[in-house]
């Protein structure tokens, strides 16, 4: 397995030979056993050093808008993640930082005792912010490992503009990556006691653990997304069994149920995309099915994402956009708008268009929109806010409350798209300017809004996602 354009010294600390107790595994955001290149990693240098290694996740009371519903979908893997390490010989322990004036320095305890720190190499929210300022702070060699992308992102030399730009490449490296995480072989087992501040997480205290947290209680749980490795793996099997042979002709109407569904265990690294590709691969030449189209938005779109966040440093303003798009919607921000709506009727769903409406309530009740009804709920926002930037702060702020894939780049990249990024110039009109529109007779034309609408109002009026076989999954 090639390892070596995945692998990101941060700071010029040595590995510590004398004294060392294990080699520390932080997941930050690859919150998973397998398929787990910095895992892989860890093990492969805890072996050549002779040491047992260790795997350390947390989760604070104090990033922004923290709230039951990202709370509970972290904490309920917990148990499965634990057990499954165990079982390899490898040490667990996890950290529920509950209140702003608990313990904040606990990584900085395990990393005292540590000969090399590994963690994930992530280009957007506060896994960015860590590997930025955290290895300065310690004498002790920190790598960054990339095991988000099935291609490194330290494969590519430079932003690329668009999907076509990026596709050749892909295509070229494709073959050296597309490879499975060999198995994980620790030879020495974690032996040493737990930390006293460790979280003990059952199936049956993931809620009372999140009620005692200092964090928003408002945003509820997604009523279609439970957290865990098997909830990931059953969604994936949902995907291949029922729903790929139908996803290059349904995947744009909400109401034919044909994707796949993954995009929070992706976020939260639950699964890799890396076994997905495989999976889908294997399962559509055993079943002789055609998979380019879904591969297609795993592959070429979602490195797009990363390659996009990863070398611009000013992700999430309009500043990043192309020079087109930029010019065209200053030319267009004086524009009369129709409909002017605040931060929170958008929040609350209460605009007059009901397609609308119901993107909204979606992301209420689930913790995500269908990817193509979500191009449309971006467009009517910049249509329907005062200015191109109140647009843009209302789609990442509603992402960062409700979204189970939000802060990832494919979400940064997804809006942005809204505003030309990674698009082309379109015909001329009012307040986008050549920026693409999205209009609600397009949308009646090319999918069923009824049934769309239909199935939005079942889970408003019964509590219960509407997608088939989505009782599985819950619990």
């Amino acid at each position: 397995m090639i390892l070596e354009h995945r692998v990101r010294p941060l700071n010029d600390a040595p590995v510590r030979l004398s004294g060392a107790a294990y080699v520390l595994y932080w997941s930050q955001m690859n919150r998973r056993v397998e398929s787990n290149h910095a895992l892989y990693y860890a093990v492969e240098k805890a072996n050549e050093l002779g040491l047992p290694v260790l795997f350390y996740e947390g989760l604070t009371c104090t990033y922004p808008h923290a709230n039951d519903r990202i709370h509970t979908f972290v904490v309920a893997g917990v148990p499965e993640t634990q057990l499954a390490l165990e079982a390899l010989g490898i040490g667990y322990c996890f950290y529920l930082r509950q209140q702003p004036s608990d313990a904040n320095d606990v990584l900085y305890q395990l990393a005292a005792h540590a000969a090399l720190l590994v963690t994930d190499d992530y280009p957007t929210f506060i896994a960015l912010w860590h590997n930025s300022s955290v290895p300065a702070k310690l004498g002790l060699a920190y790598h960054a490992v990339d095991s988000s992308c099935i291609i490194p992102m330290n494969r590519y030399e430079k932003r690329e503009w668009a999907a076509y730009s990026i596709r050749p490449k892909v295509k070229r490296m494709l073959p050296d990556h597309l490879e499975p995480v060999p198995p994980l072989r620790p030879k020495h087992r974690f032996s040493a006691s737990r930390p006293e501040w460790h979280t003990h997480v059952t199936t049956q205290n993931v809620a009372s653990l999140v009620a005692a947290c200092a964090i928003d209680h408002s945003i509820a749980p997604s009523i279609a997304f439970p957290g865990g490795r098997a909830a990931a793996e059953l969604a994936l099997q949902r995907f291949l069994v029922d729903r790929l042979s139908r996803y290059a002709r349904d995947k744009n109407s909400p109401s034919n149920h044909v994707t796949s569904e993954l995009s929070p265990y992706l976020h939260f690294g639950i699964i890799s995309s890396l076994e997905v590709a495989l999976a889908v691969e294997g399962y559509a030449a055993e079943h002789k099915l055609i998979a380019v189209e879904f591969l297609e938005e795993l592959i070429v779109r979602r490195e797009l994402a990363f390659n996009f966040t990863r070398f611009t440093p000013n992700y999430d303003q309009l500043e990043c956009l192309p020079d087109w798009a930029q010019k065209t919607l200053a030319k267009h921000a004086p524009d009369r708008r129709e409909y002017v709506y605040t931060e929170e009727q958008f929040l609350t769903a209460q605009t007059h268009d009901p397609l609308w409406n119901a993107c909204q309530q979606e992301m209420l009740l689930r913790g995500k929109i269908h990817g193509y009804y979500r191009m449309y709920w971006g467009k009517k926002i910049i249509e329907w806010s005062a200015t191109h930037a109140d647009a843009l702060r209302t789609m990442l702020k509603i992402h960062d409350i409700y979204a189970l894939d939000g802060r990832d780049p494919n979400t940064y990249t997804g809006v942005l798209w809204c505003f030309g990024l990674h698009d082309r110039p379109w015909q001329e009109r009012s307040i986008f300017g050549m920026v693409r529109f999205m209009g609600f007779d397009g949308m009646k034309r090319k999918t069923d809004v009824d049934a769309y609408l239909r199935d939005i109002a079942q889970i408003q009026r019964t509590g219960l996602d509407a997608a088939p076989g989505a009782s599985q999954l819950c619990f």
